[in-house]
């Protein structure tokens, strides 16, 4: 499997949104018609006709990127008003009956369906997809690794889920428990190397588990024709403000790993069992619980383990020009998306939330 060698630290940036009717907040299927008025090669369609997705180009930096992505939000926005729907930024509907979506009809998408019935066709979810350039293949699985050491923290940080079908689930993000569901979702087999990776991407379509490469939904994947890592831990977001705290964060773990292996040392990694249960920590709780940081089972509390994260991550933040956007996560950890949610549907309703999350994607 070849992998196209691209710029180090360059991202892209891909952001799903949900259409809402303006009338009931409940989700809207409608968006071939979105699509064809944005009339823009980079909003696209996914797997439910709910869905439309903002595809940034490949930029050098976070705040490039967020311009990028504002242009495309702008656009979304102006084409959905005239048609009486509105998006949102959110791992999850706060009130939607998932069994009353549509699927766009794709060979790729109704296989997933047929393969997984109601499992997959309960993905009624979004998420932010990060890509990060790597200048070879040989750094994928190291970096990967580091990227799954720090999976609470981009987890938490992004967590906007907490409701599913009106109820509150107790978790944070809701999405990520039900995207994990699939057997080629969630977080990806311990890798040695890119020959190892190669291998098996080989033996899952040999097996008829998968078409391609493009088929793998791990947490963490390689997307070889970009040269690129993809980071797909995250709930979608509600603003662009989130998605810059999110990407900055992403983008400082990505060269934070590539300059240990300048060095000749090995990246933060690890065990399975730990990336486990902060995956599920992080989903559960949120920020209001302690992350394991070591393979003896030390933990930290959250909040604390994050800012000490953020203060190792600022010179490389400095260089990389996205000092601003990482630290604004230190203003996101005490009120998540998820946090927001809660705190309005205590004071209002689920249409409140709907109508927050409209007003935040605009913002």
């Amino acid at each position: 499997m070849d992998f196209t060698l691209s710029e180090r630290a360059t991202l892209g940036v891909e952001w799903e949104l949900a259409l809402v009717d303006r009338a009931s907040g409940d989700l809207a299927g409608r968006a071939g018609e979105v699509i064809a008025a944005v009339n823009e090669p980079r909003c696209v369609g996914e797997f439910l006709t709910n869905t439309v997705e903002l595809v940034t180009e490949v930029h050098r930096n976070v705040p490039g990127a967020i311009a990028d992505l504002r242009t495309l939000r702008d656009k979304l926005a102006a084409a959905c008003d005239p048609l009486g729907v509105a998006a949102i930024g959110a791992g999850t509907h706060p009130f939607s009956d998932w069994h009353v979506q549509t699927l766009v009809p794709e060979d790729r998408y109704l296989r997933v369906v047929e393969r997984s019935r109601d499992w997959g066709r309960q993905l009624s979810i979004w998420g932010l997809h990060v890509h990060i350039g790597l200048p070879s293949s040989d750094v994928v699985v190291p970096v990967m690794n580091a990227v799954l050491a720090n999976l609470p923290w981009l987890l938490a940080l992004s967590s906007s889920s907490p409701f599913w079908g009106g109820v509150d689930t107790q978790f944070a993000s809701h999405r990520s428990m039900l995207f994990q569901q699939l057997p080629t979702g969630g977080i990806p087999p311990q890798l040695r190397d890119w020959d190892d990776i190669s291998d098996t991407v080989d033996a899952m379509v040999r097996s008829g588990t998968i078409l391609d490469a493009k088929e793998l939904r791990w947490d963490v994947r390689p997307a070889p024709r970009f040269g690129t890592i993809e980071v797909r831990i995250a709930d979608s977001a509600p603003s662009l403000f989130d998605i810059g705290a999110g990407a900055a964060l992403t983008q400082c773990i990505v060269e934070e790993a590539l300059r240990a292996l300048d060095r000749g040392e090995e990246p933060m990694h690890l065990p399975d069992w730990v990336v486990q249960e902060n995956k599920f920590r992080a989903s559960r709780w949120g920020f209001d619980t302690n992350f394991i940081v070591s393979a003896d089972g030390r933990e930290e509390a959250a909040r604390g383990s994050f800012a000490r994260r953020i203060d190792e991550l600022l010179e490389i933040a400095r260089d990389l020009g996205c000092e601003g956007e990482l630290v604004s996560g230190l203003v996101i950890v005490d009120s998540t998306p998820a946090d927001r949610q809660r705190a309005t549907m205590r004071s209002g309703s689920a249409v409140g939330v709907v109508d927050t999350l409209r007003a935040e994607f605009l913002r």
